[in-house]
């Protein structure tokens, strides 16, 4: 295995509310939405998947999903409520990651950085694989693909003739749907 060419794509599943959060009436924000799925692929930068897991996280701030957040995710109450607490997902994260060298980590856009920094405010903590280079894998993507402007995820996998499979919207089965597009993504500008 190429120990030089190890990103780790993360897709993350939050709390979410159709409108505004039944609790507090308020729109919903990366500060008051949490982390209820990591979905983390590794894979080498030509798309060769080396591991993958789902880590399910239990919310604290707003421990009672939506009827929205259920629907669209898949993820349901009793998944988070038999899952571990952020700060002990964090270390069960980390210690997955402890024999691999990562250049770095990669979403599809910008949202699952936002979402992992604002947990990171919240708890002081943040899995150690966020301390290595983001990579916008969307933005990377499309860049000088004139006909990919709608650069949602579906649309690059039928852009590549590729099946998306899985569940859309779990963050597993988003990651390792992310990570079939790494061969079609220039990595040379990476280190």
């Amino acid at each position: 295995m190429d120990d030089e060419n190890l990103i780790l794509v993360v897709d993350l599943e939050a709390t979410c509310w159709q409108d505004k959060i039944i609790s507090t009436g308020r729109l919903q924000t990366v500060d008051e939405m949490e982390i209820i799925e990591f979905g983390c692929v590794l894979a080498q930068t030509d798309g060769t998947l080396i591991d993958f897991k789902s880590f399910m996280v239990r919310p604290v701030k707003h421990p009672l999903l939506s009827d929205f957040c259920t629907q669209l995710t898949t993820i349901t109450q009793n998944d988070v409520d038999a899952a571990p607490l952020y700060l002990d997902v964090v270390e069960q994260i980390d210690h997955w990651l402890t024999n691999y060298n990562l250049i770095a980590w990669g979403s599809w856009g910008n949202y699952d950085r936002k979402q992992l920094d604002a947990e990171r405010l919240r708890y002081g903590w943040s899995p150690i694989f966020a301390k290595s280079p983001h990579l916008n894998l969307k933005k990377m993507w499309r860049k000088g693909r004139v006909n990919a402007r709608r650069g949602g995820l579906q649309n690059a996998l039928k852009f590549h003739n590729l099946p998306f499979v899985g569940t859309e919207h779990r963050g597993i089965d988003d990651a390792i749907n992310i990570a079939k597009l790494l061969p079609f993504i220039d990595f040379e500008t990476v280190e």
